[in-house]
Order: structure tokens, then sequence, then C-alpha cells
């Protein structure tokens, strides 16, 4: 299990850790953000010129979880993670890739108020003697006040809230063993296997009486999808689209969805790439609509979409893939593609 201590600068994230250690048994302190110290010597100062923060790096993504599942080999656990993560976004691929190795996560928020945490970082002293530095990393704290208010909807909805304001962090660690305890804070993300070698996965696309496009938004990765998932061993992929929409949506459709488009996705390591099929399942009814169901475990959300809505929220790949497929749908026949290219 990971126990993962959220919150942003002065919310008492790193004492109250230390005394967590304390309250459970066979506890590990695991601070990711030694992955990006690490990566910032390894890197080319050119690549972190590219990103804001160390969080941006798609390998830190990948190190946190894979470093997790590495410690987990060796201690016995909990892992209690002090780390802000504030991009939702980057909660679900983290988050994601630990349900995928079967690694529980507790996710706790640590708040207090904004008056509070700018007096303890007023008098946060990271390097003594040094002002320079401090001052800088003051600056920095500060600056992460209003991304942290912006995330607040989410981060409540989605973590177990303490509130450390007028809490020492003794008081804190012990709020938080007692959530520990409780199971309170469990994330209850869909354990969804890591592929070994290229798989099969079917999509499917459906609309409103709009032509508007439905994507719907997954708890256990980045970035909005298409109702489909990967075809099972001896399952035909079109079977497979159909059963994905009624298990995530609750929605039933009456005919065999059409193929739009065929595309061979290739392989970018860590990802194993294979064949990707998008399905036209057709326009469903306001009253079909009205009774969409999200599985909590899986979806998040769901949203009609125009063509120029869905490319400032589809990944490229998946952008380009339903770009082809709407043509295909215009024109009454499908598309093959090789990495997002027709062929012939």
């Amino acid at each position: 299990m990971i126990v993962w201590l959220n919150g942003t600068f002065g919310a008492g994230k790193t004492t109250a850790a230390h005394e967590l250690l304390d309250l459970l048994p066979g506890s590990t302190l695991y601070d990711p953000e030694l992955l990006g110290s690490g990566l910032r010597l390894m890197l080319p100062a050119k690549r972190f010129e590219e990103v804001d923060d160390y969080q941006d790096l798609p390998s830190w993504r990948r190190m946190v979880a894979d470093t997790a599942a590495a410690l987990l080999t060796e201690v016995p656990g909990p892992l209690v993670t002090p780390m802000t993560l504030l991009r939702q976004e980057y909660r679900d691929e983290i988050f994601g890739s630990l349900a995928a190795r079967r690694i529980p996560v507790l996710h706790v928020l640590l708040h207090a108020e904004e008056t509070i945490l700018r007096a303890r970082i007023a008098h946060r002293e990271e390097t003594p003697g040094d002002d320079g530095a401090n001052a800088a990393i003051r600056r920095w704290s500060l600056a992460h006040l209003e991304p942290y208010a912006d995330a607040l909807p989410w981060l409540t909805d989605d973590a177990h809230v303490v509130d450390t304001t007028r809490l020492t962090p003794r008081q804190t660690a012990e709020r938080v063993a007692e959530a520990v305890r409780a199971g309170t804070g469990a994330c209850d993300i869909v354990q969804t296997p890591e592929p070994t070698a290229e798989t099969l996965a079917a999509g499917v696309l459906l609309f409103d009486d709009q032509d508007r496009v439905l994507l719907v938004d997954p708890t256990y990765k980045a970035g909005w999808e298409f109702p489909g998932g990967v075809v099972e061993r001896g399952e035909a992929p079109a079977h497979a689209g159909v059963r994905e929409v009624a298990e995530e949506l609750g929605i039933e459709l009456a005919h065999p969805p059409r193929l739009l488009v065929l595309d061979w996705e290739a392989p970018q390591p860590p990802g194993f790439g294979g064949l990707r099929l998008l399905y036209d399942g057709g326009t469903l009814t306001e009253e079909r609509i009205g009774k969409l169901l999200l599985p909590g475990a899986e979806l998040r959300d769901w949203r009609f979409v125009t063509e120029a809505e869905a490319e400032q929220l589809l990944p490229p790949v998946r952008w380009n893939r339903l770009r082809w497929a709407l043509r295909a749908r215009e024109r009454g026949c499908p598309f093959h593609l090789e990495a997002g290219v027709p062929v012939g």
C-alpha cells in the first residue's frame, strides 16, 4: 500500500510523514522528489528547460510507479509518500499505473487555511544560512498557492481531507493513521493490467442528435478516451466494443457497430502498440443519454463534443484516429491506417 500525503507547500506533509512512520509498523518513507533530483542529474539540461516542473516529465511519472513497485519487494510496507500532486491527469496516470500493479493507494489531502499556509511558508528555512536559496524556495511555494486553490475541487472529491490548520504534526499523523486503519480515502480504481505485448483494442463512437461524439474521462489514465477497451482472448472485436459500452455506460447497442477505422499503432516504448479499431455505434436518443451510467472505479465523466472540441481534449494519436473515423462515417466506407496514415 501507498499512503499518499498530498497538499501544497506548508500543509505539513513532510513532518507528518516522519511522525507517521512511528505509527504504522513496517512503514517506509518514499519521496518521489528524489527521482526528480536524479533525473535532473541524468537528463540533458535542455530537457528541463522545456518543462516547468519535473512532474511534467513522463519519465518521472512512470518512475514513481515503477520505483514504488520495486520498493515493495524489499520492504513490508506501507510506503508513506509526502508529495504534492495538483494536476488531475498526473494523478490518473500515476495512481492508475499503481492500480495496474495491484498496489492500493490511500489518498490523503493535508489542508490548511491560506493564511496559515502563507505564515508557514514565510518561516520556512530549507537551507540554514543561505538566505538567497530560502527566498527562492518561498517564492516557489507561494506561487503554488493559486494552482492548489484551483485543484481543490477535484482533490477534496478524490482524497480523504485532514485539516492541519490547528494540528501539530503528531496530531496530523494520528488522524492519517486512523484513516489508514479504517481504509478511508482508498482510491477505487479499475485494475487494468499493463500490456506485455501488442494488444487489439476496440472503441465505439456514439453520437447525439447534433452529431457530437461521446468522450469519456478514465480515472486510471490521463486524457479523454472513446468508450471501449482491450479485446479479450478469443473475443470478436465488434463484440468487445459492444460489451465495453454496456459495462462502462450501461448502454445496450441494438445492432452490431459498423467499422470506421482500423489503425496499426506503432510501438512507442514503454508501450507495445497494436491494432486499434473504431466502430460507429450510432446516434443515441435523449432518453438513452439520460440513462448513461458511469462506473466510479473506471470513468469520472462523459461529454458530447464537436470535432474541434475533441482536438483540445484527446491526445494527438487518438485525435488523429477520430478525425479519420469521422471522415469514414461521412463517406460510408472504412479507412485502413498504419501509424495514423491511410494505406493506399
